[in-house]
């Protein structure tokens, strides 16, 4: 279709095997139907994806980066980037794809473990040189050039954001259905690996993230035939390592109450010693973690967060989904939740009754039930919920753009629930007042979930209530 209107696009895809792993079954096409010659992946499901013709190349050679990033926590929500990362070289020297090239894995592809069986592949032990690199030491060369290192920092981290956001309101739901409320401190964590190609304008593209990224620190060297032994790779270690020291640092729950300990203790030391004894004996360090090398993690949010909070939207929309979902352990919204939903917001109205509401839901998940896989629990699962939220929106706002449609019944529906949180609040307060029972509230099925933004939820002006 596209290239009925662009005779001159000329693509070429790059077609990746659903579930696979280390460049397993990858492989390029010129057209869309020379995907039948996959031989015994047809029956297979993938992803195919534009292939970036104009990678930026070092030595004349295509490379990809590893980036890694510490989700430390979705609620309030906070990201962390390593200073450091992995730059993986092919091992043939770069050519735009053309029907002579397309199988020459080791020229398009970046995977490590495709490249590492080439006969070109170069073990090193400097950080600047081989086959597997620091990305510092791509970034050192880059500025040597002229290249202004901060704007490509920037926009990798806007990158990263963006991507976090994307995943951030279904990782909510799951992360509800299976951790139990309240649990006080951390409760899980995850190391994501980013990989991600920098184009020849420099302008980063994503190419996958990876929820299992590898933290291995040695390669295989083959001795002889069948015959290997573990090498240590000190550039996978001088990355990797760092990472999970700092993630482990980061995670623990009771770093802050030691440090408090050891100020405290370090404090009394001083005061009760002399200070020529001090002096001269030295003080025993009591912080376990004061020898350590400084933190390479750096944060990015909610550091960065007024930038993209305008992105959060359906993430909003997944705080209001949750709060409503009542059974705990579920991750699909039932017709009475949503019928709370539309009550407790005061969305119902003369041109939408509630008998419409019911039949809104009913088409909408019905739509969604036959597009998913998972049939385990029936209702409204949080994509048909966000389809519903947006007719509603241009229901109700229909003179605006629709960012500005969602965004206004989002602040809405928020304000509609504060004022109901406030009045229980007050009414639990007070108690029963001469011998009779508060008055009755609408049902809710659970408690609204913390803030996402770090932020106060309310934030953000109210709106005027029609």
């Amino acid at each position: 279709m596209v290239k009925d209107g662009d005779p001159s696009w000329k693509p070429t895809f790059i077609v990746k095997p659903d579930g696979g792993c280390q460049g397993d079954g990858i492989y390029l096409i010129k057209d869309p139907s020379d995907i039948r010659l996959a031989g015994t992946l047809q029956s297979r499901p993938a992803v195919v994806q534009e292939y970036i013709c104009k990678p930026l190349l070092i030595d004349k050679l295509k490379f990809d980066i590893r980036l890694y990033v510490l989700l430390k926590s979705l609620d309030p929500l906070e990201i962390y980037i390593a200073k450091d990362g992995l730059s993986r070289f092919c091992t043939e020297p770069y050519q735009e794809p053309n029907s002579r090239n397309l199988h020459h894995v080791f020229m398009h592809l970046t995977n490590y473990s495709l490249n590492v069986h080439s006969s070109n592949f170069i073990h090193s032990d400097n950080a600047s040189t081989g086959s597997k690199r620091t990305f510092s030491s791509i970034l050192c060369r880059l500025s040597s050039k002229g290249v202004d290192i901060k704007k490509v920092w920037s926009d990798i981290i806007s990158l990263v954001i963006k991507t976090v956001i994307a995943l951030t309101p279904e990782l909510k739901v799951f992360y509800q259905s299976d951790i139990p409320t309240g649990r006080p401190g951390p409760t899980c964590f995850q190391i994501l690996g980013f990989d991600i190609l920098l184009m020849k304008n420099l302008k980063p593209m994503l190419l996958e993230v990876n929820a299992n990224p590898s933290m291995r620190i040695e390669h295989e060297h083959e001795l002889s035939p069948g015959v290997f032994e573990n090498v240590p790779s000190l550039v996978d270690e001088e990355v990797k390592v760092a990472v999970i020291r700092d993630t482990l640092r980061l995670m623990d729950p009771l770093r802050k109450k030691r440090e408090s300990q050891s100020q405290q203790l370090e404090k009394a030391s001083v005061e009760k010693e002399d200070p020529l004894d001090s002096e001269l004996a030295g003080v025993p360090d009591t912080n376990p973690e004061a020898q350590l090398p400084s933190i390479c993690l750096k944060q990015v949010f909610p550091k960065y967060a007024k930038q993209f909070n305008y992105l959060r939207l359906v993430d909003r929309m997944a705080n209001l989904f949750i709060r409503f979902l009542g059974i705990k352990g579920t991750m699909k919204l039932g017709p009475t939740g949503f019928r709370t939903f539309i009550r407790n917001c005061r969305l119902s109205s003369s041109s939408l009754s509630m008998a419409a509401v019911d039949i809104l839901y009913i088409d909408i998940t019905r739509r969604w039930s036959s597009m998913t896989l998972d049939q385990r629990d029936s209702g409204m699962c949080l994509q048909a919920f966000i389809e519903a939220f947006f007719f509603l929106a241009q229901r109700k706002f229909k003179m605006l753009p629709l960012h500005e449609q969602v965004a206004s019944l989002i602040d809405l529906c928020e304000y509609h629930l504060s004022l109901l949180d406030e009045k229980r609040l007050v009414c639990g307060r007070s108690g029963t007042v001469g011998g009779r029972s508060p008055p009755h509230l609408p049902h809710q099925d659970t408690c609204p979930p913390p803030c996402a933004n770090g932020a106060d939820k309310f934030s953000h002006p109210r709106p005027t209530v029609p």
